[in-house]
């Protein structure tokens, strides 16, 4: 069974980009699991494709896959073998300025831009900023270099919309950083307040945080096409802004 066209938000003869869903995964990973990866079930109709870059469990929104080998080592360099959800290391961000369309702001490093949008707790007080906070590598043994870049969308009594983009594509990045400066993501049971979560759940009747990968940018190395792929926003995230814009 293919997949439903509407997911498929970009494609050409070397990158195809598809809208992952929460509470799906992305690749496989140790263990047994329920439901058929989105690599795997992917692979059915599109033969040969490799993630270059990977989501959470419940992160939506675009997931790019590279066609053809080719493709992957256009996009990667041969000396760094693919981890996570990382393209390649990144110069860190500046902040990102104000835009009035939401758009992203930051060139994040030789041609890509990665942008995230979530809800974090409490009211950041600055319209932009950035954050450069090393983080534990893979092996758990080592630090690493991660630098996020935001802008604050929309404010609220509790809460604050934002739009993020991240340089380099560490494991939780997103999460940790605004763990780091006072503002984890709202429901977010690993890195936010329990106590507030708590109250945040009763209030609005949600359970899980709120994390989506909105946009990827890139210039496509085989054509030198500007390329930019958005993912529509899911319709629970788009009930929940409604609610809290009152």
């Amino acid at each position: 069974m293919p997949i439903d066209p509407k997911r498929i938000l970009y494609k050409d003869d070397q990158f195809l980009a598809v809208h992952k869903l929460s509470g799906e995964l992305s690749v496989k990973g140790k263990g047994a699991v329920d439901k058929l990866p989105l690599h795997d079930f992917l692979r059915k109709e599109f033969p040969g494709i490799r993630p270059v870059n990977r989501l959470d469990f419940e992160t939506s929104g675009v997931m790019l896959f590279a066609r053809t080998r080719e493709a992957l080592e256009a996009v990667m360099p041969p000396s760094r073998k693919f981890n996570a959800h990382s393209l390649s290391s990144r110069k860190p961000p500046t902040p990102l300025p104000p835009s009035p369309d939401g758009g992203g702001g930051t060139e994040g490093g030789e041609g890509w831009k990665k942008t995230y949008r979530t809800v974090v707790a409490g009211r950041l007080t600055k319209d932009h900023g950035a954050i450069h906070f090393p983080l534990p590598a893979r092996n758990n043994k080592d630090t690493v270099p991660a630098h996020t870049a935001y802008r604050v969308l929309e404010r609220y009594p509790d809460c604050t919309y934002i739009e993020a983009e991240i340089a380099t594509g560490r494991h939780h990045q997103i999460r940790r950083h605004f763990q780091k400066i006072g503002h984890p993501l709202v429901l977010d049971q690993i890195y936010g307040d329990k106590k507030f979560n708590a109250a945040f759940s009763k209030a609005h009747r949600y359970r899980k945080f709120f994390l989506h990968a909105y946009s990827v940018e890139f210039v496509q190395p085989f054509t030198k096409e500007a390329v930019k792929i958005n993912a529509p926003m899911p319709k629970v995230f788009e009930e929940l802004l409604k609610k809290l814009r009152g």
